[in-house]
């Protein structure tokens, strides 16, 4: 974890004179607010002045953004050491645990932090986690997942056994209401692989056909006819590149040295989310040399019923645009159906009424990936901090087109976007990231502007502290700076509400959990559906909770 101290003599070479802002103290002193803000309670990781979460929101938070990699001040080893503080002080709560898996694997799309409480809850509670493992556990990625973290006891503090009581009765029902294609796909990937599965689980088949692609997966001896008709197709393929290409999951086939023509008939065929990933791919193999499939592919990409089954962050449609951009081998069409897919997947962006500022944390922190650069977790992504804050920020422009955009890092500027151009559009303008950390300073500069306003939303890792520094202490007293200034901006705008996106984990906030004040924290489009929920139905000082708190647990998965 780097210290506050060395941070701080990082981020203020690009301040300048750190000082400097403090020039004339009094210009932003805010006379009878701050004896209403709380003094904070502890520190962020860099030092900064702080409020800590309740105990369910900090779960709820951690597990909305944690994919246990290291973020640009703690390390996957910190970032595990609070998902397990988190997810520890609520075991009275089995319950509330249940249902922060399942909503952050249904609505946030996570992986890993699911898994994790899903292992947890193995031990807390067995008839919570019978209900909860196959609504999160519902792929072999997620599988493996359970599987790696159990065998780890890097959850409980020892080993689970996963051949033995509940857990195995799970698996097995894993194994039993899938069929041989599922099956087959689950396969792909390693820590653990399918086999180490099979061992460490010892699922038993359910059927002849399973119980040969079983001996397959454990490298026996198995009579070739037996085998379901896909895993037959792939191995014959793998012997004669002049059969059919069979329809299986493209990595099975990437090293097998196919043609041209074969690629363009895996791409005709290809799912949703395999299409994103391998734009240029196809583009390498010619694939858009026949327009016919160029046509079929821009058409999957727009498609909204295959969007939403796909489960896609829109950030990971910002990284497939990305990817092809600096490139002129992938055709207009797809480019443009790329945008349209973008404008599907953020057509939840709730419409404020009145006067919206949008504030979007451009400080160095936010140059690290989103999901974290290293651990045992998910591959970190190449969309670093500041391109999701500028996409959710983009997203509101697109629906809101008087809202106003300010960026910040040791100071904070206005932006203007255009809210005709397209959000991929407006996303690049915003993404560029450096400097310091000063969470307060685009409120504080609508206050010096004595601004009206119905909404200020924030996007940020909240990981301020030049507003903690000494010579604010006469401005915010024991608080925090955006404590203090929104106090100031409540005064002028008192029906006025603030929105905190959090994008990284942590046990603590810069305002605290108040009714006009909702703190919600991921990165993918779940997010808008909680600020739309918010600003038609909160009246709770912790409306994301309460949010949470109504998941069904009994229901049955869509």
């Amino acid at each position: 974890m780097f210290s506050a101290i060395v941070l701080k003599n990082v981020e203020c070479r690009a301040l300048g004179k750190a000082g400097s802002i403090m020039a004339n103290k009094n210009l932003f002193k805010s006379p009878g607010v701050t004896s209403k803000v709380p003094a904070a309670d502890t520190t962020n990781s860099a030092g900064g002045k702080a409020y800590s979460f309740e105990k369910k929101h900090c779960l709820a938070q951690i597990a909305a953004t944690n994919c246990f990699n290291g973020t640009y001040y703690v390390s996957a080893e910190d970032n595990l050491k609070l998902a397990k503080e988190a997810a520890l002080a609520l075991t009275s709560d089995p319950e509330f645990i249940a249902k922060v898996a399942v909503y952050s694997r249904d609505k946030g799309y996570m992986k890993d932090m699911p898994a994790f409480l899903t292992v947890l809850l193995a031990e807390l509670d067995t008839k919570l986690f019978r209900k909860v493992f196959p609504k999160v556990i519902d792929n072999g990625k997620m599988l493996r997942n359970f599987c790696q973290m159990a065998r780890s006891g890097a959850v409980t503090g020892k080993v689970k056994n996963l051949s033995s009581g509940s857990v195995r009765h799970a698996i097995q029902q894993w194994f039993d209401v899938r069929g041989a294609w599922a099956l087959f796909k689950a396969s792909i990937g390693n820590d653990p692989s399918m086999k180490d599965m099979l061992r460490m689980c010892r699922p038993k088949p359910n059927s002849d056909e399973k119980a040969a692609l079983f001996g397959y997966f454990l490298d026996k001896e198995v009579e070739f006819a037996r085998l379901p008709q896909i895993v037959r197709e792939y191995e014959a393929f793998k012997k004669d590149k002049t059969l059919t290409v069979p329809n299986v999951d493209f990595r099975m086939l990437d090293s097998l040295g196919l043609t041209d023509a074969q690629w363009t008939e895996i791409a005709r065929n290809a799912p949703w989310m395999m299409t994103r990933m391998n734009l240029n791919t196809f583009s390498r193999h010619n694939v858009f040399k026949d327009k016919e499939v160029t046509k079929l592919i821009a058409d999957r990409l727009r498609n909204r019923e295959m969007i939403v089954e796909a489960r896609q962050f829109p950030y990971q449609m910002f990284s497939a645009w990305k990817a092809i951009e600096g490139t002129t081998d992938v055709p207009f069409e797809i480019r443009d159906a790329l945008q349209d897919s973008m404008e599907i997947a953020i057509d939840n962006v709730p419409e404020f009424k009145g006067q919206v500022y949008v504030c979007v944390d451009t400080s160095g922190s936010m140059g690290s990936p989103i999901t974290g650069s290293s651990g045992f977790g998910s591959k970190p992504s190449t969309i670093s901090c500041v391109d999701v804050a500028g996409l959710v920020a983009s997203s509101i422009v697109r629906k809101n087109r008087s809202a106003e955009v300010w960026t910040f890092n040791s100071d904070a500027q206005k932006v203007n976007l255009n809210p005709r151009d397209t959000v991929i559009t407006n996303t690049q303008k915003l993404a560029k990231a450096g400097g310091g950390t000063n969470i307060p300073t685009p409120l504080r500069k609508l206050n010096e502007l004595k601004a009206k306003g119905d909404a200020v939303v924030y996007v940020s890792d909240y990981e301020s502290w030049i507003d903690s520094g000494s010579g604010y202490s006469s401005i915010y007293g024991g608080g925090t700076g955006l404590a203090t200034e929104w106090e100031t901006f409540k005064k002028r705008n008192p029906k006025a509400r603030l929105i905190c996106i959090d994008l990284t984990p942590r046990s603590n906030s810069q305002i605290k959990t108040r009714k006009d004040v909702l703190q919600v924290g991921g990165f993918g489009d779940q997010v808008f559906d909680v600020v739309a929920s918010f600003l038609e139905h909160g009246d709770s000082a912790d409306h994301w909770v309460k949010m949470i708190e109504e998941v069904d647990l009994d229901a049955k998965r869509e």
